[in-house]
């Protein structure tokens, strides 16, 4: 008896990711392992205060990406299981992959991998560019197309923040231009090629109602908490770790009131939108990334994050709708909003902090604007080595045009390879429907059989 056309992407689905664990058990078995115990206590002491000072943050980031982002994608009221469960799914796939392929690249001597907690906590960096660039098309990819957006996007992201940060050694500690900068155009490029030329219209589905709102109000808020832990992690442990958390403080509680402000103030009755509030309050701490380390007066921080805040208010009013209008382009969490105005905004800061500061010779000590990890005898009088801090600031620029090209042209070819028919894009009527993919007790609003069949069918000749 044949197979009906509609099992065949829930069969691709579990397929998919049996053979990339089974794929992942052989690779572990062979070539990964720990480091081997040292019986000297200096080795020892030092191992434990790594984790200690580290596992904290860890955890932090933990509850930001499985909980905070994962609610902050339930504002389509239909969609709340498949938001929630895809978020967890594709942190996880990418983060196992990317802990392959840089142990592979980077890691790999005498044919060992050794397995330690910061290159577990990097690979999850690596993972969060892939939760970002999916918001662009949230709803209507299905989880095949999401798995595969994640293979390409991983190994993509590697090779540009190797090109920023190692080649280009631009300043970059809480990953505005690396990460957010780079998933959001990943994610708008493959929007762009997989939906082609043509407007998506505004679904019924589409609509967030109040309890949907809240559910993603609530993500807004555990992101907003834990926001900092993202930011200071990678910071040298001391006065830069403790700025970069007193920074990134001071931008998203600017943010968080200046979008308050904005979004009354753009409504004719004064009301808040509950979206620009969603989004706008996190701003802040994207633009902050970049310069969260930085010496810098605490005004800037507070200047710097009630900027992003407007930046993004008014991309959701103003910009999106112009883009869809005259791009046709979806953009369906906003991305582009919260992530890439205000990463624009941060890289710009991040260069007119450089210039500042080295003009500033009464200020703080020139080692507080080094590369993470450079000694101060390795900076003098300001300059950065040979390239000068002139040639810093040309670096953080061109870092973001490197970020902004490579994400654009990677995604549109992305774009383009998950429009294969295997890959089973849910049909227009079943988009933003958690009932296409999860066995739900109330299924009295949901297709009966003969329908579904008929979607599957559908989506496989699309």
């Amino acid at each position: 008896m044949s197979v009906p056309p509609s099992t065949y992407p829930r069969r691709l689905l579990p397929l998919f990711l049996g053979l990339f664990q089974g794929a992942l058990f052989l690779f572990f078995a062979l070539f990964v392992t720990y480091d081997e115990p040292s019986a000297q206590a200096e080795d020892t002491n030092l191992v434990a205060n790594q984790v200690y000072s580290t596992f904290p943050f860890f955890q932090d980031i933990q509850v930001m990406l499985v909980v905070g982002l994962g609610l902050l994608l339930t504002f389509l009221p239909r969609y709340g299981f498949s938001a929630l469960t895809h978020n967890f799914l594709l942190l996880n796939f990418s983060m196992q992959w990317a802990l392959v392929l840089q142990g592979l690249l980077q890691h790999f001597h005498h044919g060992q991998i050794h397995l330690d907690l910061h290159k577990l906590l990097i690979s999850e960096f690596a993972a969060v560019t892939v939760l970002i660039s999916v918001g662009a098309i949230l709803g209507r990819a299905s989880p095949c197309q999401l798995l595969v957006m994640a293979t390409c996007e991983i190994p993509i992201y590697l090779a540009s923040e190797w090109v920023i940060v190692t080649w280009l050694g631009i300043l970059d500690v809480g990953g505005t231009i690396t990460i957010h900068i780079f998933s959001c155009y990943f994610g708008l490029g493959v929007s762009k090629a997989l939906f082609r030329a043509t407007q998506q219209p505004l679904h019924p589905k589409e609509t967030p109602t109040p309890s949907s709102d809240l559910m993603s109000l609530v993500g807004t808020l555990i992101l907003w908490v834990f926001w900092p832990s993202f930011v200071a992690v990678l910071c040298q442990p001391g006065d830069a770790q403790h700025r970069a958390i007193l920074n990134t403080l001071l931008a998203m509680s600017a943010s968080a009131i200046t979008t308050v402000v904005v979004s009354s103030l753009l409504e004719r009755d004064g009301k808040l939108s509950l979206g620009h509030l969603q989004n706008g309050s996190l701003a802040g701490g994207v633009a902050i990334g970049v310069v969260a380390d930085m010496a810098m007066p605490p005004v800037a921080a507070l200047a710097l994050g009630s900027l992003s805040a407007v930046v993004c208010v008014l991309g959701f009013r103003f910009l999106t709708p112009l883009l869809g209008r005259k791009l046709k382009l979806l953009d369906q969490c906003g991305i582009h909003n919260l992530h890439g105005l205000p990463g624009i905004l941060g890289a710009a800061a991040s260069v007119l902090a450089i210039l500042v500061a080295s003009k500033d010779t009464s200020g703080s000590q020139p080692s507080q604007l080094s590369p993470a990890g450079a000694n101060a005898s390795e900076v003098v009088e300001g300059q950065w080595g040979d390239r000068g801090v002139g040639g810093q600031a040309l670096c953080q620029a061109a870092g973001l045009a490197v970020a902004v090209g490579a994400s654009l042209l990677a995604g549109l070819l992305t774009g383009a390879a998950l429009r294969l028919p295997c890959l089973a894009r849910p049909p227009e009527r079943l988009c933003f429907d958690d009932s296409l993919y999860f066995k739900i007790q109330d299924q009295a609003e949901s297709p009966g059989p003969d329908s579904s069949a008929e979607e599957g069918a559908l989506a496989l000749k699309e």
